[in-house]
């Protein structure tokens, strides 16, 4: 987080030409004014709730009703669970690319995919490359592991403590299933891992979610399992908490990338010649000279993987979708490859291990979100795995498209068109 010293000169210098140095220690100190009114909070859904939050902005008439227009005020009641405060929706464009051919172990099938995004060249890019992908007979995927993990902390004594207490937490793991179970119909707790570090402990608790994408209900899980553990414990910890930064949660991490955090896909296809020639107006060669020189970019900046964009499509699907959009945060990392094969075919695969969807709760249950899932026909039971599949497939498409773009010198070229 360090900065060159120049422009640190620069900046300061040019702060102090406009302000002196005790005017700005003034704009920066705290103020002891009176507040303005809080906004209204709570989860009550009455108009007058609604309207006395919106009192608290500048909004009036018209311009209130471009957040609370009639049809979010007829369907308010179905925002109440997913929302706090709330005084009305935002609209988001919503683009359709496809058919995009998938030939998975879950998903099989054309979809169309739904992508809500505010980024012009977005939704063209990842429908250029559906349209490739199914041209070329669809791609191959595989939902390859899944999981989603909470890690507590429990603070001792002595090492000698924690020790100790992780000899009883590992003899009683059966009781912890038990505990965790009471709490979910769909959850199942399948491993315990161990971290000791001197006096700290984190225990790291995998589980199955099945549909859901599973984070509230790892949480609840594990705090039921922290109250056996607290009520049963010989080893007392002096002080605990339900999640100790060690489960990956909304974040990139080097951990979930070597084991799983949500689902693990994969998806590969091979492409003719022509192919790469008609859609992406390049060449095979050209795209693995470009894959090498990106791959070694991305170890140069310190990348977990290396892949060209994948929160481009997963942000835009997850949004359409109902999904927990922060987790895109997880879910964007990976690994992309690019090979020239013998019978002169261009080789491709995407490998995302962290891939954070469910297709029901949360956001899946909101009107527009469940129209999206609709339209992929991957809302309900039974659906997620196939979500997975089509998530790499989504990514494996835009891959595809941006390297193509690249090497066709089309990148800049595709936005100040489409974005002007």
């Amino acid at each position: 987080m360090s900065e060159s010293y120049i422009f640190s000169k620069k900046y300061l210098n040019s702060l102090l030409s406009a302000s002196s140095e005790e005017d700005l220690a003034s704009q920066l100190a705290k103020k002891d004014t009176p507040l303005p009114p809080r906004v209204p909070g709570g989860t009550s859904m009455t108009e007058e709730a609604i309207a006395k939050r919106l009192q608290r902005t500048p909004l009036f008439g018209q311009e209130a009703e471009m957040l609370l227009d009639p049809q979010t005020l007829a369907l308010k009641a179905d925002y109440q669970k997913n929302i706090e405060n709330f005084i009305g929706t935002v609209k988001v464009p919503v683009g359709l690319i496809g058919p995009l051919r998938v030939n998975g172990i879950h998903a099989q099938g054309d979809y169309y995919i739904p992508l809500a995004t505010s980024e012009s060249a977005l939704v063209a890019s990842y429908h250029r490359g559906s349209l490739l992908i199914s041209e070329a007979g669809g791609c191959s995927c595989a939902l390859l592991s899944e999981g989603v993990c909470r890690a507590p902390g429990f603070i001792f004594k002595t090492l000698a403590d924690a020790g100790l207490f992780v000899k009883w937490c590992i003899d009683h793991f059966e009781h912890f299933k038990e505990a965790a179970h009471s709490t979910t119909n769909h959850g199942q707790l399948r491993n315990l891992k161990v971290n000791i570090d001197g006096n700290h402990v984190y225990l790291i608790f995998e589980y199955t979610t099945g549909d859901a994408s599973g984070q509230n209900m790892v949480t609840f899980a594990t705090e039921a399992v922290i109250q056996f553990i607290l009520i049963h414990s010989p080893i007392k910890p002096v002080h605990h908490f339900i999640e100790a930064n060690l489960s990956g949660d909304k974040k990139a991490s080097t951990q979930s990338f070597h084991s799983v955090r949500g689902k693990k896909v994969t998806a590969e296809i091979r492409i003719p010649r022509p192919l790469i020639e008609k859609f992406l107006h390049t060449t095979p060669e050209l795209m693995v000279q470009y894959w090498n020189i990106s791959a070694v970019g991305g170890v140069l900046s310190g990348c977990i993987g290396t892949q060209g964009h994948y929160a481009n499509g997963l942000a835009a699907l997850y949004l359409a979708c109902g999904q927990d959009v922060a987790c895109v945060a997880e879910s964007a990392i990976g690994v992309t490859r690019i090979e020239l094969t013998d019978e002169d075919e261009l080789y491709a695969s995407v490998t995302l291990p962290n891939i954070m969807v469910g297709t029901v709760g949360g956001g899946t249950k909101l009107p527009s979100q469940q129209s999206c899932l609709k339209i992929m026909g991957l809302l309900g039971t039974g659906k997620a795995r196939s979500f997975a599949e089509v998530c790499a497939a989504l990514a494996l498409a835009g891959e595809l498209s941006i390297q193509g773009a690249i090497c066709a010198h089309h990148f800049s070229r595709a936005h100040r068109r489409l974005a002007r």
